[in-house]
Parts: structure tokens; C-alpha cells; sequence
């Protein structure tokens, strides 16, 4: 496995907080003036967002709004496209695995992003991807001597 060009914390942290900040506020913003509910107390919301964070990416060559602007996206460990078993295990059991673990598991891939050098958090090896700076169709030159081998 070639991990090519892999995206670090502090990128993949922007990337999410323009995400929430362009994505998830306002649909929290436009849910609670039309119901006037709690969107906290919403499943629908919790829905519509793991529908964003699945599909998009499968739809647009691995990118969410955030990680566009931060030119970053999520691929499988081969380079290739990411499809939607891929993004349901990283988005759905990477879910469960960081809420069953009261967020400590969370603490546990800030730091494997932050210190390893192919910069996979516990969701990324649950499904089998990666983050990186490549764009679509970019050709892995170097890639020798570029990538971090990793088994």
C-alpha cells in the first residue's frame, strides 16, 4: 500500500470546521426555524448530515465542501475512488466506534493524525482510506520516492 501525499491534522481539522460552518449550521439554522424543535433533540438532522458525509464524497471524487476549499479528499489506500461501503464503514462504524467509546477513541485519531506518518485516524483504517492533497486523475510521479510504505 502507497500512502501518497496523506493530509495532516490541522488541514483536516479546517476542512471541518468550514464543513459545519457552510454545511451544518445552516441546515441546524434552517431545521429550527421552520420546526422551532431543538435540533440536537433531531435524528433527521443527524440523517442528512451522515447522507452528506457519505454520498458527497462518492458523487465528487472523494470531496466534501470543506475539504474542496481545503483542496484535500478522502481516497482508498490504492489512489482509487472511495465508493459506499467505504464511506458507510468510515462515516457509520467510525460513528459507532467513537460514540460507544464516549469520544475517547476520537482523542485517540487526533493524535494517529497528528504523529503518524500516514496520518490514518481509526475511521480511516476501519474503511480502508486515507486523506491527501492529490486531485483526481493526478499523476503519482515520484511516487517512490514520495509515498510512505505502509502494511
Amino acid at each position: 500500500m502507497n500512502i501518497y501525499k496523506p493530509a495532516g491534522f490541522w488541514i483536516r481539522l479546517g476542512a471541518s470546521l468550514l464543513d459545519y460552518l457552510i454545511i451544518s449550521l445552516p441546515i441546524l439554522l434552517i431545521f429550527w426555524l421552520l420546526t422551532g424543535k431543538d435540533p440536537d433533540e433531531s435524528t433527521f438532522i443527524s440523517f442528512i448530515m451522515a447522507i452528506y458525509s457519505i454520498l458527497l464524497p462518492v458523487l465528487w471524487n472523494g470531496y466534501v465542501v470543506g475539504k474542496k476549499i481545503c483542496g484535500i479528499r478522502i481516497v482508498k489506500k490504492d489512489g482509487s475512488q472511495v465508493g459506499i461501503l467505504a464511506m458507510v464503514l468510515r462515516v457509520i462504524v467510525g460513528g459507532i466506534i467513537y460514540t460507544l467509546t464516549f469520544g475517547i477513541a476520537a482523542i485517540v485519531s487526533a493524535f494517529m493524525v497528528g504523529l503518524r506518518e500516514d496520518k490514518r485516524s481509526i475511521h480511516d483504517f476501519v474503511a480502508g482510506t486515507y486523506v491527501t492533497y492529490t486531485e483526481p486523475g493526478e499523476t503519482e510521479m515520484n511516487m517512490d520516492e514520495q509515498s510512505i510504505k505502509s502494511e
